[in-house]
């Protein structure tokens, strides 16, 4: 995965997209360094707070923004053009790729190169892209099922190890009145991808190639378009009120999600603590362990900030510090990129909203599973939203179908690439 990542983005030099990296202003200060930071992620406040009060040359300032793909993204975009960009930034690693191609990061390999050994190697490879670092890795995202114990145990059903199971559990979910799943969106439909090893990008001598409607791809969007067809899926629109209502009283049974998912259900849906579990990710074929990834982000340094030494200092703490990541771990359910957090006392402990389970050993294993060969584009987020549009509307049975959305989003994504003037081909 480490190769690549840094192939990928050789690539956007080669292309002349550019990497553009801003120099940090070398003038005098009195007083404390100001340092602002926009995010999302819950507990983030929490760890500028501990920052500071760790010691007192650097004062961080934490904004709570819209999360990316809602809105977090463009304000981003946007400051950077204006020249008021914050110095830090929470990117995701599925968005950091275009973003440093659009020159709004900026390099701190000079401070950051050599804490590669401290994180691990696929979220380090995420920020560090040719001879640049852009940030720290904060989390990282492995996929497992979520599942509503108290409904499966009620009807019968065994915890799914493969799709076909999967697929069969649906069937008996219908039989009783319930939803096997709602729809996915986005990056949480690509870790579907990820873990069929069907990637949606790859890069050989100097260019692109689109492979959204690979076969691979297309089988992956057949079978949950069965499972449509089959009646099995909610019309709740994920992160909808209305799909956290079917996760709250059982008639949505099952999500397949990330880590930090868990943080999710803990903060809105309320009604189904003590209800929900954490089992592995159901395989294609009966014995494998391959696992996509959904999320992930990094506390990236914006161009234009004065002092990009105080911005490494502060990420490199919010993602290392075994006291502020606990937190993290509380708040927000992450998992760390930090090698030496793995053993965190947090990561160990009883669940109570999941019956007492102690749901981080399912994402332990999971984390080492996760498939390889995974790269994002230069264009995601213009991808993802391709991707959207047909998926919304196949989910909701108004138009087309899963196939015809990886089709539609492969001609999209290719002539956008194309008509920027990047090498692309098919």
């Amino acid at each position: 995965m480490k190769r690549a990542v840094l192939r990928t983005v050789a690539a956007v030099g080669a292309l002349g997209v550019g990497l553009a990296v801003a120099g940090c202003s070398g003038a005098a200060k009195s007083g404390p360094t100001e340092i602002v930071f926009w995010g999302w992620s819950p507990g983030y406040g929490d760890a500028a707070e501990a920052f500071n009060a760790s010691q007192d040359e650097i004062v961080v300032t934490y904004e709570e923004i819209a999360p990316g793909s809602k809105g977090g993204y463009d304000k981003m975009l946007n400051a950077s053009k204006a020249g008021s960009a914050p110095c830090l930034a929470q990117v995701g690693y599925e968005t950091l790729t275009s973003f440093a191609a659009q020159g709004v990061l900026q390099d701190v390999s000079e401070f950051a190169k050599d804490s590669e050994d401290e994180f691990q190697p696929a979220p380090w490879s995420a920020v560090n892209i040719g001879d640049a670092v852009y940030g720290a890795p904060v989390d990282q995202g492995p996929m497992a099922l979520y599942y509503n114990k108290g409904v499966f145990d009620s009807l019968g059903i065994d915890v799914p190890t493969t799709w076909a199971e999967y697929q069969a559990a649906g069937e008996q979910l219908k039989a009783a009145g319930k939803f096997l799943s709602a729809g996915y969106l986005n990056y949480d439909y690509a870790g579907f991808a990820w873990q069929a090893e069907a990637p949606w990008f790859s890069i050989s001598d100097d260019t692109w190639n689109v492979s959204i409607d690979s076969s691979g791809n297309q089988d992956v969007a057949a079978y949950w378009q069965t499972l449509i067809d089959g009646g099995m899926i909610s019309p709740a629109p994920m992160w909808d009120q209305s799909w956290y209502a079917g996760l709250g009283d059982g008639s949505i049974a099952t999500h397949v999600g990330a880590v930090w998912l868990a943080g999710v259900f803990t903060d809105s849906v309320p009604d189904g603590a003590g209800q929900w579990a954490v089992a592995p990710m159901p395989q294609w074929e009966a014995g494998e362990t391959k696992v996509g990834n959904v999320g992930g982000s990094a506390t990236a340094v914006m161009k234009g900030c004065d002092d990009p030494e105080a911005a490494w200092s502060f990420a490199h703490f919010m993602s290392t510090d075994a006291d502020t990541y606990t937190g993290l771990i509380e708040d927000a359910a992450l998992y760390p990129a930090a090698t030496e957090l793995l053993g965190l006392p947090a990561l160990s402990e009883p669940d109570e909203y999941f019956g007492d389970q102690v749901i981080f050993d399912v994402f332990a294993e999971a984390s080492e599973d996760v498939a390889t060969g995974w790269t994002w584009g230069p264009n995601t987020p213009e991808t993802v939203g391709f991707l959207d549009d047909g998926l919304s509307k196949a989910w909701a049975g108004q138009g087309g179908t899963l196939v015809d959305a990886v089709e539609t989003t492969q001609k999209k994504t290719f002539d956008a690439l194309d008509a920027q003037g990047i090498s692309v081909s098919e």
